[in-house]
């Protein structure tokens, strides 16, 4: 089975479902985006939500993927930076639990958090984030020693608060053979740093996964099918998903579309970090894309039917009984 390494912000994930959009709009957090604040704002929105029904769980959008990709059976290697506190352990304790191999830097601020509220009739996920001790992941915490032996590497563009250390990452990485993919994490992320992703992708990335208005932002293109093609044009394989209705994935003049898998929708967290691992896993097998962009919507379909970016044991053995019948059903072809 081949390897993985990701790299992120380690986060733990606290959700919150909301009635309504009133929260939203107090602390001008448009719906949709994620917003960093500070930690005097994070305090008040904690105040605020604390005695709500609130989940916690070690997040973070590379984490989420690297911890499906070892349930897979994946050989699977994470990168964070946490401080010394009882959430930071959490953290680590949570990832390891699942099989991941953590090289978990330790910073002075407290282990960053991301304060999830999910409203409206879609689940529509509002990030508010605090990072911490991640904000203090620097380009000489990463050696080359960490991309050794590695075959694939996943990246989240939520990293690019600094650029350097996505660079140096992703220099690293390419140096030591990886397979290099990269989720886009937000409109508003590629928003700020457009320039600079498009640099970074076009130099290095070979699996690019984006979800519809961060594909529209990347692009300028409103039409998802013509913002599949232009991110085809600069990276290898391109992956547009479309919510509900499924994903758009292309590699060269081979473009497919994947009806979302069957699922009772509660909350969106987590779905296009699990999608991404679906489709790696599989294309680590040498699947061709339209098998790896259904593995990825079969295990998407999971992660939304629970709250938060975990899914449970019946769900987890339901989707690997799909996959298998799915793969199977592809080699008797």
């Amino acid at each position: 089975m081949k390897s993985i390494l990701g790299i992120g912000n380690a986060l733990t994930d606290i959700l919150a479902i909301l009635p309504d959009d009133s929260l939203l709009k107090e602390f001008h957090l448009p719906k949709g985006s994620m917003q960093h604040i500070d930690m005097e704002t994070g305090d008040k929105i904690w105040s605020r939500i604390k005695d709500m029904d609130v989940h916690y769980v070690a997040g973070g959008s590379a984490a989420n993927t690297i911890t499906c990709t070892s349930i897979f059976g994946m050989p699977s290697y994470y990168i964070g930076k946490i401080g010394d506190d009882e959430i930071g352990h959490l953290f680590q304790s949570d990832e390891e639990q699942y099989g991941v191999k953590c090289t978990m830097l330790k910073g002075k601020n407290s282990t960053g958090k991301s304060i999830v509220f999910v409203s409206g009739a879609n689940a529509e996920r509002t990030f508010a984030v605090c990072l911490g001790a991640a904000l203090e992941l620097v380009p000489e915490d990463l050696k080359p020693e960490f991309f050794q032996g590695m075959d694939y590497f996943h990246i989240e563009g939520y990293l690019v608060q600094n650029q350097d250390v996505v660079r140096t990452a992703l220099k690293m990485a390419r140096e030591a053979g990886c397979i290099i993919s990269l989720d886009l994490a937000s409109y508003n992320v590629v928003q700020s740093n457009e320039t600079f992703l498009h640099d970074v992708v076009e130099k290095y990335v070979d699996i690019l996964f984006a979800n519809e208005s961060e594909s529209r932002v990347f692009t300028h293109h409103s039409d998802p099918r013509k913002a599949l093609d232009y991110m085809a044009d600069v990276c290898p394989i391109a992956v547009v998903k479309v919510g509900k209705a499924g994903s758009w994935v292309k590699s060269g003049d081979q473009a497919f579309f994947i009806g979302s898998w069957p699922g009772e929708a509660i909350d969106a967290t987590g779905a296009g970090d699990t999608y991404a691992a679906g489709f790696l896993y599989a294309h680590s097998l040498g699947m061709p894309l339209e098998v790896c962009g259904k593995v990825g919507s079969i295990i998407a379909a999971k992660v939304v039917e629970v709250i938060g970016s975990k899914i449970d044991i019946p769900r987890w053995k339901a989707a690997k009984e799909e996959i298998r019948t799915l793969l199977a059903e592809y080699s008797n072809n």
